[in-house]
């Protein structure tokens, strides 16, 4: 990448009159003064404005376009979230993550607030609590938003999180490709879109905050491959602390990011080596110096995370549930203006993972600016990251509209290896996305600098007629190659453009679906519980959710400002005291699979003294002292087994509540 950057536009200065002398309306103006002063007049400095002189035309600041454009994300970004703005009884379509992450908003915010522990909680999974740095945290971004989150509610301070992240992207891809590899603002605008908005980035931040959160992904490269030598340590201090903060964004879009940018350099390295081997000892001191930083800041969190309290080993699903369909690469993502819900359902493993829904005619696109571009390194080294990538993203084992093959797929090469064994094969795509955006810069801006070389080389309309050569000298003008006139650019420029509108359109997003959600009972939102639960003590949420369901006490607990403890939840932790295996959830108590199979059948079974027993055992493990029931599909035969278990319970505020206390005590 190094060797094909252009170096900031407009860094140069504008070029003087010829010999540094002045205009010649400048030079004619100093020459009449004294004429005039002698006749009594007043300098040209001093004169007033006639009638007819020309009116002084107000220019905006040279920022205004690029201000544009990021406003442009903006508004798209808002756009996208528009069902959800005002509205707390919706969430997005995958509700179970957004309710994860607000809880872990509102987590940052409370730590912040009162000095507690970042990594750790005990106000969820109780009395155990949770080992946040194994889970997705996002410290980085829920430090930041406390003020937004204490002003104004954890879904507030997600539906931000989603439009900065979708927004900062975009922002962030524009500044490096009109910085270093693009002359065109326009081709840095789209280039820019497509890495903020593409569908798998759009698909991710309706629920993943973690993979949607790529800001820092282009100004991190930017570090690694600068083409300059110099000021290796400042810049190496410059990445450690990037990467520092990009582990508190998300590990696995850093685990992608170290594998794409080990893989491009060698690319590169293969196509320029002479560039390579110039470029190379700054390159591995700014890594060196990076390394050097981080890694002190990390070591505690990273030994918190591994081995800390509530650690866990491997994933609690198998990596061949989360791959992606060949056919995926063609279709059309749900969230999408030819989007539906069908072909998606077929091709990926649920609408959070549609990470390579390109469509035919962009994937047709990029093989033509491929081929077109080839002979520059930087796009031979797109291409393999590309393809690899993708190829990864077809699992152990590749499937054909829907069905398998046989056919091996490359990841089981690497499926083993640390750190890929916890990254997810359906997400590898997500690094095609700013190959794509890359590529579509590289040619738009192409067919731009064609545009103003033929305007350049055809002149003005009316030009002197040259010279005739001299003899045996020969035509020094530079003659245009037949078909590249700037009568025959325009053509080519507008057929190019269309091709690529006519690729992007479809994959235009639209606004990210929602689905409603109970809301929090007045019971829990207003306080009337701080009536029943005495520190040290717990509320119980109906069912007690302990696995990878929509939890209602982690909904209660994120909506409340984390103001209660509570049992169960939705994260990832060991299956045991001495089983660090991992699994969704706390394990599992004979209640809470009671209630839960009741929530989820509506068939209210016999209950038994022995189910009443093991009850008050599993309130006494959860130290509980209040029972609570709010919103459910099946809430007349949960309400029944919960009194057959705990005695009747009362109505108060909008829920059901059982004092569990007498039992407990």
């Amino acid at each position: 990448m190094a060797a094909e950057t252009t170096g900031p536009v407009g860094a140069t200065p504008a070029a003087e009159p010829a010999g540094g002398s002045a205009a010649p309306a400048e030079r004619a103006g100093r020459v009449a003064a004294p004429a005039e002063r002698a006749g009594g007049g007043v300098a040209p400095a001093e004169r007033v404005p006639t009638a007819g002189a020309a009116p002084v035309r107000f220019r905006p600041p040279v920022w205004t376009p690029d201000a544009l454009v990021v406003a442009g994300y903006l508004g798209l970004a808002v756009l996208l979230t528009v069902g959800q703005w005002g509205r707390p009884g919706r969430l997005f379509h995958q509700a179970g993550d957004q309710i994860l992450f607000e809880w872990m908003l509102a987590r940052a915010a409370r730590a912040v607030v009162d000095l507690e522990n970042p990594l750790h909680s005990s106000a969820l999974n109780a009395p155990d609590g949770v080992n946040l740095m194994a889970n997705t945290s996002v410290l980085a971004l829920g430090v930041p938003l406390t003020p937004v989150t204490l002003l104004f509610g954890s879904q507030a301070a997600f539906l931000v999180a989603v439009v900065g992240c979708l927004a900062g992207t975009a922002t962030a891809w524009y500044a490096l490709l009109r910085r270093r590899l693009v002359d065109s603002r326009t081709a840095a605008a789209v280039g820019g879109l497509f890495c903020g908005f593409a569908p798998g980035m759009v698909a991710q931040a309706g629920a993943h905050l973690h993979m949607a959160a790529q800001f820092l992904v282009p100004v991190i490269l930017a570090v690694v491959f600068r083409p300059d030598p110099g000021r290796v340590w400042r810049r190496g201090l410059a990445l450690g602390l990037l990467v520092t903060y990009q582990v508190f964004l998300g590990e696995e879009v850093l685990v992608f990011l170290v594998l794409a940018a080990g893989v491009f350099a060698l690319a590169y390295a293969a196509a320029d080596r002479a560039a390579a081997r110039r470029l190379a000892p700054a390159l591995l001191g700014r890594i060196a110096v990076g390394a050097a930083v981080s890694v002190p800041l990390l070591a505690y969190p990273l030994w918190f995370q591994f081995f800390g309290p509530g650690h866990y080993r491997g994933m609690p699903f198998h990596a061949y549930g989360y791959q992606l369909d060949a056919a995926s690469f063609t279709a059309s993502a749900r969230q999408t203006l030819l989007g539906d819900d069908y072909l998606p359902g077929l091709l990926a493993p649920n609408p959070t993972e549609e990470n390579s829904f390109f469509g035919p005619g962009l994937l047709v696109l990029a093989m033509v600016i491929v081929i077109w571009l080839w002979r520059r390194p930087l796009v031979r080294a797109l291409a393999v990251c590309g393809v690899l990538f993708a190829l990864l993203s077809l699992g152990e084992q590749i499937r054909l509209d829907g069905s398998p093959t046989g056919v091996p797929g490359p990841y089981r090469l690497v499926a083993g290896l640390p750190l890929l064994d916890l990254a997810v094969p359906a997400r590898f795509p997500l690094v095609c996305v700013p190959v794509l955006g890359i590529l579509l810069a590289l040619s738009l801006d192409r067919v731009h600098a064609a545009r103003t070389a033929s305007a350049r080389d055809a002149g003005p309309a009316v030009r002197a007629p040259a010279p005739p050569p001299a003899p045996g000298d020969g035509d020094p003008r530079p003659t245009p190659a037949p078909g590249h006139s700037g009568t025959s650019r325009l053509p080519v420029r507008l057929l190019w453009g269309g091709a690529v509108a006519a690729a992007l359109l479809p994959l235009l997003p639209t606004p990210i679906r929602t689905v409603p959600v109970w809301p929090v009972p007045a019971f829990v939102a207003e306080g009337g519980w701080r009536a029943y639960v005495p520190a040290g003590r717990t509320l119980v949420p109906v069912p007690p959710v302990t696995g990878a369901g929509v939890s209602p006490a982690m909904l209660w607990s994120a909506r409340t400002g984390l103001a209660f403890p509570t049992p169960g939840g939705y994260f990832i932790g060991p299956r045991g005291t001495g089983d660090p295996a991992a699994r969704w959830g706390a394990p599992d108590r004979p209640t809470s699979l009671l209630l839960r199979r009741v929530a989820e059948t509506g068939e209210v079974p016999a209950v038994t003294d022995a189910d009443r027993r093991r009850a008050v055992e599993d309130l006494r493990h959860w130290r509980a002292a209040v029972v609570v029931q709010g919103g459910l599909h099946h809430g007349d035969p949960v309400r029944r087994t919960v009194d057959a278990l705990l005695g009747p319970g009362r109505d108060v505020a909008g829920a059901r509540v059982w004092d569990v206390r007498p039992l407990v005590d």
